[in-house]
């Protein structure tokens, strides 16, 4: 029986990807949980397995003392050394039981004990393997979607797939075939929690790593990745062979490569780009498709100051402010990006004495009205956003054109409007005080 055991255990071992030792130290605990339910619980029991009769054996231990008070734990140290002739005051002496029939309820408690600890064995299987993916590319089964989450069947493992992590305009159905990107794996108390992501830089990455042999055998490198899930993103690669092009390879003939990917991501437009170590070079390819006229470099505020002629400012910045936010993400700086118009508009720089520093600051102030913060309908993040778009003052606020405010994400030609008539009355105000 014992053989018979061990084989089965093995078995279920590889089935299910468990160590043998932690199924022994299962069916362990369930012979000693049965053993205790038809001996009783006043023996002090033990269950170990015999590798070289490849058995399980069930002991009672003793500890050797020299008057006895409770004989079901205890042993007298004369009767310990006809057992044992070098045992001692305080060793243990193990005695084997012999094997007998269990009861229904005995046989019952075994099996739960077998079954519980095989599932806690599973459980930590499947957290143990997959937090070794996390970064990785997964492919599973839409098996349900509930409350906006999606359930993906791993085949090991069931994985979620949460709405912010969801592309949009994706519509996921029982039985699609998704693959995912591991973002995290979490332990609960009732398994794992394993986290997907469509929307995270990495998956695009990856899928890169499979449409293009080059990247997958190291010859192309993937330096940087910025996304703007479902609507566009700009990789940035270099190649460690001088006779490969970066970009050509990943783009493929005709496109090919690239193309499979823009599909599996359902339409996001991708953007290769040559990476270049110079920070301007670099910004004038980020840039892309607008045409770059010059880049200032500023080391100190780690900021890039791009100009660009008035009819390429829009294409520059795009829509929503799109273009300038991914490729800041890409180069890794604050890009600044301006017109030619509006610069010529800005005051010249006038150098003063010393002692007239601070009247030439507060005209400056004057000059360029309250923080944008502070006007009705601007909350903090919108700030941000018209400063990364190039207006980050009243005045210049004032002076823009709807058309130039509407490419800002989140503003709309109403609120364009607004936005313009409050600049200005921000700065009619100030000038009459």
């Amino acid at each position: 029986m014992g053989i018979d055991l061990l084989q089965v255990i093995e078995q279920v071992g590889r089935e299910k990807e468990i160590d043998s030792a932690v199924l022994i130290e299962a069916v362990s605990a369930a012979i000693l949980s049965a053993s205790r339910k038809t001996l009783g619980t006043a023996l002090d029991l033990r269950v170990e397995f015999d590798q070289p009769s490849r058995c399980f054996k069930l002991y009672a231990v003793r500890k050797v003392v020299e008057q006895i008070v409770n004989p079901h734990v205890e042993i007298a140290i004369d009767e310990a050394r006809q057992l044992r002739p070098e045992a001692q005051l305080g060793d243990e002496i193990k005695s084997e039981v012999p094997a007998k029939e269990f009861g229904r309820i005995a046989a019952q408690t075994a099996k739960q004990v077998i079954i519980q600890r095989v599932k806690e064995a599973e459980r930590e299987s499947v957290f143990q393997a997959f937090r070794a993916r996390v970064g990785e590319l997964v492919a599973g089964v839409v098996q349900r979607v509930a409350k906006g989450n999606v359930i993906i069947n791993l085949g090991k493992a069931e994985a979620i797939l949460p709405p912010r992590e969801q592309l949009p305009r994706e519509d996921y159905r029982v039985g699609d075939r998704v693959r995912a990107y591991v973002l995290d794996v979490k332990k609960l108390p009732r398994g794992s929690q394993i986290v997907l992501s469509r929307t995270h830089p990495g998956l695009l990455a990856k899928l890169l790593e499979i449409e293009v042999p080059e990247i997958y055998e190291g010859i192309v490198e993937i330096k940087a990745v910025a996304r703007d899930a479902g609507e566009r993103a700009k990789v940035a690669v270099t190649s460690r062979d001088s006779n490969v092009d970066p970009v050509g390879a990943c783009v493929g003939y005709r496109g090919s490569r690239i193309q499979a990917i823009v599909r599996e991501l359902m339409g996001e437009k991708i953007d290769v780009i040559a990476w270049k170590d110079d920070p301007a070079s670099f910004a004038r390819s980020a840039l892309a498709p607008a045409e770059i006229e010059s880049v200032e470099v500023v080391q100190e505020t780690h900021t890039l100051h791009v100009l660009v002629a008035d009819g390429q400012l829009s294409l520059a910045i795009g829509k929503r402010g799109q273009n300038a936010r991914l490729a800041a993400k890409l180069l890794g700086w604050k890009v600044d990006v301006k017109g030619r118009g509006e610069v010529q508009k800005e005051p010249k720089e006038q150098i003063q004495p010393e002692a007239d520093a601070a009247a030439s600051t507060a005209e400056s102030a004057a000059d360029t009205g309250p923080p944008l913060a502070e006007l009705p309908g601007v909350g903090e993040k919108l700030a941000d956003r018209l400063v990364e778009a190039g207006l980050d003052s009243c005045q210049k606020l004032a002076d823009a054109s709807d058309d130039a405010l509407v490419q800002v994400e989140g503003i709309g030609p109403k609120t364009a409007q607004k936005l313009i008539d409050a600049a200005k009355a921000a700065l009619a105000s100030e000038g009459t005080e």
